[in-house]
C-alpha cells in the first residue's frame, strides 16, 4: 500500500497570500505546502481522501491517471473545492466515481455540488460524475477494510479514516475515547498538527504529539501545517515524529 501526501497546508497554504513572513518567503520546497489532501494505492486501486482546492495542481505533479473512489473528512472549502477537477478523470475512463462520507457532508456537498452527482437536465450531456455513500461503519473497498473514525473538528465534526496500520486524521481538535480505540496498533498515523499555538479548531504541534502518544503510533507524521511551521524546526519534534510535506511517500505492507 502506498500513501502519498498531496498537500499537507491549512486552508491558506503556504505561502499565504500578502505574506511576507520567513516560512512564506523560505526557498526550502518542503514549506511550500498546498491544500491537505492524500492518495492511497492499493490492489491496483487508488482511493482519494478529501478534493482539495489545489487537486488538479498536485495530480498533475504526482502524475495521477486515475481515481477509483473518494473518502471525504468534512465539507469545509478548502477539503471539497477542488472537487471539479474529478472531472478530468471521468473524461477519460467514463466513470462514476464511488465517494464516501458523513451524512451531514454527503448533505453538504448535494447542496453545493448537485451537478456533480445529478444530470441537472436530460440530454444535457453533463452526466454525474460522483455517485455518493453515506459512510458510518466499516467499509470494504477493493479488497481492504476502511475504517471511519469520528473526530471532533472544534464544534463540529469531521472523519478520518483507518485502512490496515495506517490512519488519517485531518482537521481534529480532539479523538473521542470511542475512536481512540478504533486506532490501537498503528504503524504510520497522519495527524493535524496546525501550528505551535494552540487553536479552538485543530490540534497544535502538542496537542497532536500527545494524541499519538496516547494511541502509540509508531510513527506520526504532522500534516495541515500553516505558515507559522517551519520545515526546518523539524529537530524540535521529539523521535517517532515528523512534519508532512508535498509529495512526501511512504509503503506499507
Amino acid at each position: 500500500m502506498k500513501i502519498t501526501i498531496l498537500g499537507c497546508g491549512t486552508s491558506t497554504g503556504v505561502p499565504m497570500v500578502g505574506c511576507d513572513c520567513p516560512v512564506c518567503r523560505s526557498e526550502n520546497p518542503r514549506d511550500q505546502r498546498t491544500r491537505a489532501s492524500l492518495l492511497i494505492a492499493y490492489n491496483d486501486h487508488t482511493v482519494l481522501i478529501d478534493t482539495s482546492t489545489d487537486l488538479r495542481r498536485q495530480a498533475l505533479r504526482e502524475g495521477v491517471c486515475r481515481i477509483d473512489a473518494v473518502l471525504f473528512s468534512h465539507a469545509h472549502a478548502d477539503h471539497i473545492n477542488g472537487i471539479d477537477d474529478l472531472r478530468g478523470f471521468h473524461f477519460l475512463h467514463k466513470e462514476i466515481i464511488p465517494c464516501f462520507a458523513s451524512q451531514e457532508t454527503v448533505a453538504a456537498l448535494r447542496h453545493g455540488f448537485k451537478y456533480i452527482f445529478t444530470e441537472l437536465e436530460e440530454g444535457s450531456g453533463y452526466t454525474p460524475l460522483l455517485s455518493p455513500h453515506i459512510i458510518s461503519e466499516p467499509l470494504e473497498l477493493f479488497g481492504r477494510t476502511i475504517v471511519p473514525i469520528p473526530l471532533q473538528h472544534g464544534r463540529t465534526e469531521a472523519l478520518g479514516y483507518r485502512i490496515g496500520d495506517f490512519a488519517y486524521l485531518t482537521d481534529c481538535s480532539a479523538i473521542p475515547e470511542s475512536s481512540q480505540e478504533l486506532l490501537r496498533g498503528l504503524e504510520v498515523l497522519v495527524i493535524d498538527g496546525l501550528r505551535w499555538a494552540e487553536h479552538p479548531f485543530h490540534f497544535n504541534v502538542t496537542g497532536a504529539i500527545a494524541a499519538a502518544r496516547h494511541i502509540k503510533a509508531t510513527r506520526t507524521i504532522l500534516t495541515h501545517l500553516t505558515h507559522q511551521v517551519s520545515y526546518g524546526d523539524e529537530g524540535r519534534l521529539p523521535a517517532g515524529f515528523e512534519f508532512a510535506y508535498d509529495g512526501m511517500t511512504f509503503n506499507l505492507t
